[in-house]
């Protein structure tokens, strides 16, 4: 007699907004009043975890409010791609869904492979991620850096990048990669992983917060913050100024310009502020400006230049490495199609030798990007110098697997998964427009 095999037989969607506008929480010069929200999906399979709990893979797209109503139907466009599939077999191959989405040729029409649809892309493949971590009884960083090299290899799509990373060279670095990665994994469950904190520089906040917050980070042992630039000159001469003053000349602090500028005039602005060492500029103008951000790393030297929250796919990746535009190479968990092509990127910048800093701002980015940083250094690059992940320090709550901090450094997931799973009360309350809180808010301001 056959045993009935698991598949997938639900993705459910939920649009969660946070009300973080409200205390200037993520703002900045382009974008000054977010409201950190996430198009949550959850992929539901037959039977149950190794804790006993309903088989489920959960993802999300990370927006800032307004919208993510858009992007919760385009993972809802997804669902005929997922549901009925087998649980072993998705587990065993996860580029084998990713392949599936990217390759809808009437959705890839409305990309191909940037903007909404990446990014829904990106929530369901993440979730296949969690789910096959929580199968294999792992946490997503171990279950890659445990995984043979062809196998990874043959999760990547080499198309418009073979002109730059082939295959045979992708298996080259990842079979180096092992070299000493049990002894490294040890360490990295010992010491963590390095990190930086935006917490104090987000532009709304007063000086006072600013330095009262920039005094924390140093208590907590970060050695490096950053802060939102771009609105206003005086402002932002006036806020480093607070800044160093408050953490001393030795700290390093990245500033951050959110795409604000044209290229002359980020080189101009980066130059004014050059007495105050920022460590680098970030996003200095439109994330799709190959040459403009080569432009501007020539002009701002030795400042250097990163960026990457906003690059929507491998292939400008691709361009920007070529290029020489970038020293700092910043991922997103959520921006493009999710892990796989996620670990294309980080082989790019392994192959050109420029260092990863990931952008983790957001509704559980820092959740899921601590897994690729620490794949990175156990099984891939084998180092850490130059690299942190960027830490903000809210809605951590709203997590079952929160990130974990030690003396400035994000400890080692030990959970099986990919850290996604958020709180049922959680989607409960923030879910948008019938979740308890907005239910309330609504009936406050219509009472006013």
């Amino acid at each position: 007699m056959s045993v009935a095999r698991a598949r997938i037989h639900a993705l459910d969607t939920y649009d969660i907004r946070f009300p973080t506008s409200r205390e200037h929480d993520g703002s900045d010069a382009m974008n000054p009043d977010p409201d950190y929200s996430a198009a949550y999906v959850v992929l539901r399979a037959d039977g149950l975890d190794a804790a006993g709990r309903p088989l489920a893979g959960h993802g999300f797209a990370f927006t800032i409010g307004r919208g993510n109503e858009v992007q919760v139907a385009a993972i809802e466009a997804l669902r005929a791609h997922v549901l009925g599939r087998d649980v072993d077999e998705l587990c065993a191959d996860p580029g084998s869904v990713s392949r599936a989405l990217i390759g809808d040729s009437q959705l890839r029409w409305l990309g191909p492979e940037k903007g909404v649809m990446q990014m829904a892309i990106g929530a369901v493949v993440n979730a296949v991620w969690d789910l096959a971590g929580k199968r294999a009884g792992k946490p997503v960083w171990q279950l890659l850096a445990d995984a043979e090299p062809e196998w990874l290899v043959g999760q990547i799509d080499f198309r418009y990048i073979a002109d730059a990373l082939t295959p045979d060279e992708a298996l080259a670095l990842l079979r180096a990669g092992r070299e000493g990665a049990a002894e490294r994994a040890a360490l990295l469950r010992e010491h963590g992983y390095p990190a930086y904190t935006t917490s104090p520089g987000w532009l709304g906040y007063s000086d006072e917060k600013l330095t009262r917050l920039a005094k924390q980070a140093v208590a907590d042992g970060f050695t490096q913050i950053k802060l939102k630039v771009g609105a206003d000159l005086s402002d932002d001469v006036r806020r480093f100024r607070a800044a160093r003053a408050a953490v001393g000349p030795d700290l390093r602090i990245a500033v951050d310009a959110n795409q604000r500028w044209n290229v002359p005039e980020a080189i101009e602005w980066v130059n004014a502020l050059s007495e105050f060492e920022p460590y680098w500029i970030e996003e200095p103008t439109s994330p799709d400006d190959i040459l403009g951000h080569a432009a501007v790393r020539r002009g701002v030297a030795p400042v250097k230049v990163a960026t990457g929250e906003h690059v929507q796919n491998r292939i400008v990746f691709k361009q920007l490495l070529q290029a020489g535009a970038i020293d700092i190479l910043q991922i997103d968990s959520a921006r493009v199609a999710g892990v796989n092509e996620n670990l294309a990127i980080l082989l790019l910048a392994a192959k050109f030798g420029v260092p990863v800093c990931p952008h983790a701002g957001g509704v559980g980015l820092c959740e899921l990007v601590q897994h690729l940083s620490m794949f990175d250094y156990v099984a891939l690059t084998g180092t850490t110098e130059d690299r942190v992940i960027e830490y903000v320090d809210h809605l951590h709550e709203h997590f079952v697997d929160p990130v974990r901090m030690g003396a400035g450094a994000y400890l080692a997931p030990e959970a099986p998964g990919f850290s996604a799973r958020m709180h049922d009360a959680s989607i409960a309350t923030y879910r948008y427009p019938d979740g308890t809180f907005w239910v309330e808010d609504l009936r406050q301001h219509e009472g006013v």
